[in-house]
């Protein structure tokens, strides 16, 4: 079954939006590396490329479907924030954000009768569980840290093995 016009419609508005969180993402890498706080930008960097590969698996969902991917414009990402901790506290709401608008899809699916875009919406569903418990507990993390440089500067070097034994 070829998916209807207002699925394609919401599943290209959250592929902008997957899009968007890894522009985000690349953002906050940027910021991170102007601080010299390396393995902050390293752990950016990679949930940025992850990022990109949740939408292309909406983008060649789409187009498995019969559906026609439209790629919109993406909004600017805000380039400087004021501390680590509030870097991650927008990583935080954002992953938020994520899965509500993740949810709202899968309730459209079922208002649809369109099963096999719930299945696929499952997976991200569970994704997103663990994004905000990640980002969650950095958020918590750095808060404990305080004012401690050291303690900054050793849990920016423990982010930045993210990858190395994944």
């Amino acid at each position: 079954m070829r998916i209807s016009a207002t699925m394609q419609k919401a599943l290209n508005d959250q592929l902008r939006k997957e899009f968007g969180a890894s522009y985000l993402y690349l953002s906050m890498a940027a910021y991170f590396a102007e601080k010299n706080l390396n393995g902050f930008a390293r752990w950016m960097r990679m949930q940025a490329m992850e990022e990109a590969k949740h939408a292309m698996k909406i983008f060649d969902y789409v187009e498995d479907r019969g559906g026609r991917v439209t790629l919109e414009g993406i909004d600017r990402p805000p380039p400087d924030f004021p501390s680590a901790l509030a870097v991650f506290e927008h990583a935080r709401d954002h992953e938020a954000k994520v899965s509500s608008g993740i949810h709202q899809l899968f309730e459209l699916a079922g208002a649809e009768k369109d099963w096999a875009t719930q299945a696929m919406l499952q997976w991200f569903i569970t994704e997103q569980v663990e994004e905000e418990k990640t980002s969650s507990q950095i958020v918590d993390t750095i808060k404990m840290i305080g004012d401690n440089a050291s303690g900054l500067y050793m849990f920016d070097k423990e982010l930045g093995r993210r990858g190395s034994s994944d």
